[in-house]
């Protein structure tokens, strides 16, 4: 009877081994959230054995759960820093680099704001605060409630270097905890103007051409602008993983850079590889 339990509790662990799916995690970059759950979702449609869990936070949050082992995949919406590079290699880590997408950075602004376009010097001087108010860009004279994400995130950072040129935010930048928080306060205030991914524009705000040129030409924020390199507020969209993970995540790597991967990034509202 001990050895017909001990057979059974046996075939029952084997069984239950093969019916466990593989799971990825992915962390980090609040931009490539809805990207990177879409292409979860269609990835597991056709690999019925994997389980992929999304989750956001930042994009410093993936240096962090890539280190401590709490995600094999970790998004990031810049590239990683020489210094966040570091600690894998002094844990003796291979760190692989994948671009997958693009996106274009939209300047949102309340839809009853009647400016329908501002120069990257423009937006310099709004968000290190020697621009106050909307007089001064050709807006009705209202005071400029300038909003941002948190130091934590990759845009963040890609913003203060590319826009800002590395020139700190003016204190009464308000700093948001997660992009549908900038949409939200900004389609609530009127005097506001802020900065998200391109998937998250929606119908309640209104975006703003650019220009690179000083005001001679103007692009708005869309695919087609940011993948003919129009558009003056575009990045690359990275996913970063260990070499010990690699026999795991390469098929949804090769899943996100196949034709159906980069048609699901394209359909969520960014821009692809081709």
């Amino acid at each position: 009877m001990r050895t017909f339990i001990a057979i059974f509790i046996l075939w029952f662990a084997v069984l239950s081994g093969i019916a466990q799916p593989k799971v990825i995690r992915i962390k980090g970059s609040d931009t490539m959230l809805p990207l990177s759950k879409k292409e979860a979702d269609e990835f597991i449609k056709k690999n019925k054995d994997y389980k992929v869990i999304v989750n956001g936070g930042g994009s410093v949050t993936s240096v962090s759960a890539l280190l401590s082992g709490d995600a094999e995949l970790g998004m990031m919406s810049r590239s990683m820093k020489a210094e966040e590079k570091l600690k894998f290699q002094q844990q003796d880590q291979k760190l692989n680099e994948i671009i997958v997408g693009f996106d274009a950075l939209a300047i949102i602004i309340n839809s009853q704001n009647k400016v329908d376009k501002l120069t990257i010097e423009e937006i310099d001087a709004i968000f290190n605060g020697s621009i106050e108010n909307w007089k001064e860009v050709g807006g009705v004279d209202k005071k400029i409630i300038a909003v941002s994400r948190e130091a934590s995130s990759g845009t963040y950072g890609f913003f203060k270097e590319h826009v800002l040129r590395d020139k700190d935010y003016s204190p009464s930048v308000l700093l948001m905890p997660n992009t549908e928080s900038i949409v939200d306060v900004v389609a609530q205030t009127p005097g506001a103007i802020g900065y998200v991914g391109l998937a998250y524009v929606d119908e309640r705000v209104k975006t703003v051409a650019i220009s690179n040129d000083r005001g001679k030409n103007f692009y708005a924020p869309n695919i087609e602008n940011c993948k003919n390199h129009k558009y003056p507020i575009s990045r690359p969209l990275f996913y970063y993983y260990l070499d010990t993970k690699e026999q795991l995540v390469r098929p949804f790597i090769q899943f996100v850079l196949s034709d159906d991967g980069q048609k699901a990034i394209r359909l969520v509202g960014y821009v692809p590889l081709k």
